[in-house]
């Protein structure tokens, strides 16, 4: 793919007189020509499970459909703890369901493959959505929910994202979260409110442009103050455990410092997993953190829960096309409503920079596409030009972009000079688990909350409905989970949906030595059911020599 090369589309976004982009009369046009979701080849049909017969990004289907990396022989002798609930991430939907279950007085476990906070909630930059301003509404963060999505999401869902919002952004406050004033000098002065793509109202509420990370500061310092919510850093979920009638019943946790299994029986289980970037579908780069390997999902599909959307993706507009080091990083949508202009290699905005992400991702494609992006070192996007954007407001790098500050420092860009070049990334998983207003899945006892979920979006996420969405469900997962937990584990827990599951691949020919979770990216060379493989027989040739004496 070529373009207009760097240094002559420089010269002529210098002679540009900012016209306003043209008209886009045929969006539907757009996204089936050049929006990843729809090229072809890109997808499969789902040949077991809920979902047989639905469409799949190809990377996904075959983790969806991969064999258990664990058998009950690899579970001999592993520690049993018992819990009321068991959440699983701790980014912030899962930290928002365990303060919640603490708060009802529950036992709950939180445990987490990285660390806690280690998420793409700290990668959220932009801002969280609620109607707080006088001239908005639920009913209207409502309307354009679901009109961002293609009228294709869960109403329900939708109404109590929107409903709650308000309600989440006090639960904030108190939790000692800070957010930006219209007035600087003034706390009692109202949040500073701007307008997201795709909305009619402006209601994304921020601060600065790392929301995720304030948030999350506040998360992980209200979950590691409270002495009732057992926290395990480096300890992922690599399987669920059901009863003889299918309901969850807990799950097999790994340690990844000693190398052993846990048996964690609970009376609730929340997954809070996040999603899938670091699949990187179509072979995009991604902004999403190390973990996001769609563990969660693989293990709720393979226990019986239904799915929905999982062919739809959120490419984020502005991910950095150079330098190659940083090469699908985010730049937050925070500097397009700010007012930051999209501009090609000949000079020209090509598109209105606040239509919904997934339009706005298709047109940069297409700019590239037909020879009018700009090219450097082979790399090749359109120009991000925060330059203009400073002149027109001076200090707003300093005072309210502050990451993308950082970010042109790490890309050694003098952004109040130069711009940046910028291209889609692969960014949010737009369906995921189906779920009720509680987090509810279709197997008992099972919750999914935060990326992994689906039908708050539909195909396609507002920015700021991210932010909402983990804490409005993760909060409802929780006091659901705590409400309806019950004290003593089920009596007879271990892996008897697998059995199924092993049949159901064999009868459809699915190939059984392929296995998921993967926990890591490939390049992280770290294959689990290797390590498992490893330490079996490690452990059975300690026996013989023992036996040998």
């Amino acid at each position: 793919m070529a373009g207009i090369a760097y240094e002559q589309a420089l010269a002529n976004l210098r002679k540009s007189d900012y016209a306003s982009p043209p008209e886009l009369t045929d969006k539907q046009s757009l996204l089936k020509k050049y929006h990843p979701d729809y090229q072809e080849g890109s997808t499969q049909k789902l040949v077991v499970g809920a979902n047989k017969g639905d469409a799949c990004p190809t990377t996904l289907a075959k983790l969806l459909q991969s064999n258990a990396p664990i058998t009950d022989a690899d579970l001999a002798g592993a520690l049993v703890i018992n819990t009321e609930v068991l959440v699983v991430g701790a980014g912030g939907a899962g930290c928002a369901a365990a303060l919640e279950v603490s708060a009802a007085g529950r036992k709950v476990i939180l445990a987490t493959k990285l660390r806690i906070g280690d998420s793409n909630t700290v990668m959220a930059e932009g801002g969280i959505q609620a109607a707080v301003g006088e001239d908005d509404s639920p009913q209207t963060h409502y309307t354009d929910t679901l009109k961002a999505g293609h009228l294709c999401a869960d109403k329900k869902l939708v109404a109590q994202l929107a409903i709650s919002a308000p309600k989440t952004i006090r639960w904030l406050i108190e939790q000692g979260m800070s957010f930006d004033r219209e007035d600087t000098s003034s706390l009692s002065s109202k949040l500073l409110r701007k307008k997201p793509g795709g909305a009619t109202r402006a209601r994304i509420l921020s601060f600065k442009d790392y929301t995720g990370v304030e948030m999350m500061r506040v998360l992980r310092e209200a979950v590691e103050l409270d002495e009732r919510i057992i926290v395990w850093n480096r300890c992922p979920l690599v399987e669920l455990l059901s009863d003889e009638d299918g309901n969850c019943v807990g799950g097999v946790v790994y340690d990844l410092s000693t190398h052993r299994f846990m048996l964690v029986r609970a009376s609730k289980v929340i997954l809070a997993t996040g999603g899938t970037g670091r699949l990187h579908l179509n072979n995009f780069p991604t902004s999403n953190h190390y973990g996001a390997t769609a563990d969660g999902m693989v293990l709720a599909y393979r226990i019986g829960a239904k799915l929905r959307e999982i062919d739809s993706y959120q490419y984020h507009p502005t991910g950095v096309a150079w330098p190659s080091f940083r090469l699908g990083g985010l730049i937050s949508e925070a500097a397009r409503s700010a007012g930051a202009y999209l501009v090609n290699g000949e000079g020209k905005r090509f598109i209105d920079e606040l239509l919904p992400r997934d339009i706005v991702s298709s047109a940069i494609l297409r700019e590239c596409a037909e020879g009018r992006g700009v090219e450097r070192e082979g790399k090749v996007g359109v120009f991000l030009d925060v330059p203009d954007l400073e002149r027109r407001n001076p200090g707003i790098l300093k005072d309210r972009l502050v990451s993308l500050s950082h970010l042109g420092k790490q890309c050694d860009i003098d952004l109040t000079k130069e711009p940046v070049m910028v291209r889609p990334t692969l960014h949010y998983q737009n369906g995921g688990v189906v779920i009720d207003e509680n987090g509810m899945t279709t197997v008992p006892n099972l919750y999914c909350v935060g990326e992994m979920s689906g039908g708050i979006h539909g195909r396609n996420r507002m920015m700021g409905n991210a932010l909402q969405e983990i804490i409005t469900f993760g909060r409802r997962a929780g006091e659901h989970a705590a409400l309806t937990a019950n004290q003593y584990p089920a009596p007879k827990v271990g892996l008897f949906h697998l059995y199924n599951w092993q049949r159901e691949l064999i009868l459809s020919n699915v190939p059984t030595d392929v296995y998921g979770p993967i926990l890591f990216p490939e390049y992280g060379n770290f294959d689990f059911h290797k390590e498992i493989s490893l330490r079996t027989r490690t452990k059975h040739s300690v026996k013989s020599n023992n036996d040998s004496h």
